[in-house]
């Protein structure tokens, strides 16, 4: 499934947008998730089933090759959403959100080696300049205790670059396959839970969104980005993911957010935004210079 044709620079264009598109679904989880009134692995896994319809319907055509790199992504996926939602349950949901993203870190130093991927230092600049804009946007928040939940969700980061990492290795074959076993298996993992009650009409809704949109066409759209984007650039784009969940808030509830919030937000904003715009800039000046 190829929905970037064009030249190398318009197709990395487009896959950074994809990648945006992908935050936004993304974002979608954590007030979805709240509708649904169940275990929390019970709803992990029956959105990952859902997830699953879709990716298959989406790359129907493509095989599943099961390489050790497809299972090695599949099995980073599944433990991403299973660490983060019981890490979620055991910290603050700041703290879960703002560790698991130091899966960033673990990309910029693995990349080089599994992928032969550069990390430059205005990647490093940026990283450090949104972690301090996420430090900001939760920091009412961020609590210093809650170590179990806490473990959890570095696990959950290392997990996290685990599975991008694998799924960019595979750029030239099938990285959705790693998200569509991973989802299998998050299944798997969650079916034992789910027979303890179901959802009302309300959660059903909300379970049918969870899995079409904020797991399913999101994932297609990430499997698709990750050819032709670096793993650490899929990375750091994604995380505008935090910084969007409270936009729903505010518009589905009214809740607007304080003044360090906001200070954050347009820290992670401009640091991503100027990651991707100064470089461009500055070739497209090298350019008319040159003519």
């Amino acid at each position: 499934m190829n929905i970037l044709p064009g030249s190398g620079r318009s197709e990395h264009f487009r896959a950074l947008m994809l990648l945006v598109v992908t935050s936004v679904l993304w974002s979608s989880g954590g007030i979805l998730i709240k509708s649904v009134d169940w275990h929390p692995l019970a709803i992990s896994g029956a959105r990952s089933l859902i997830a699953a319809a879709v990716i298959r319907l989406a790359f129907r055509r493509e095989p599943i090759n099961f390489s050790a790199t497809q299972l090695t992504g599949a099995v980073g996926y599944a433990a991403t959403v299973m660490l983060f939602a019981s890490a979620t349950k055991l910290t603050t949901a700041a703290n879960a959100i703002v560790i698991q993203y130091t899966a960033s870190i673990w990309v910029a130093l693995f990349g080089a080696w599994f992928l032969k991927e550069k990390t430059t230092a205005l990647d490093w600049l940026t990283i450090g300049a949104v972690f301090g804009g996420m430090v900001l946007f939760f920091q009412d928040q961020m609590s210093a205790g809650h170590l179990l939940g806490n473990l959890l969700a570095i696990g959950s980061g290392m997990s996290m670059a685990t599975m991008a990492l694998a799924m960019r290795k595979q750029k030239d074959a099938s990285p959705f396959g790693s998200v569509l076993l991973g989802n299998l298996l998050a299944f798997l993992c969650g079916l034992p839970f789910m027979f303890a009650g179901f959802p009302g009409p309300t959660g059903l809704v909300a379970l049918v969104l969870l899995g079409v949109f904020q797991l399913g066409i999101s994932y297609v759209l990430y499997s698709i980005a990750i050819k032709h984007v670096t793993a650490l650039e899929a990375t750091i784009i994604t995380m505008i993911e935090p910084i969007l969940n409270p936009i729903w808030v505010v518009l589905l509830i009214g809740e607007v957010p304080g003044p360090w919030s906001l200070a954050g937000g347009l820290i992670i904003l401009t640091a991503i935004v100027a990651r991707y715009t100064l470089p461009a800039m500055k070739a497209s000046s090298s350019v008319q210079r040159d003519r």
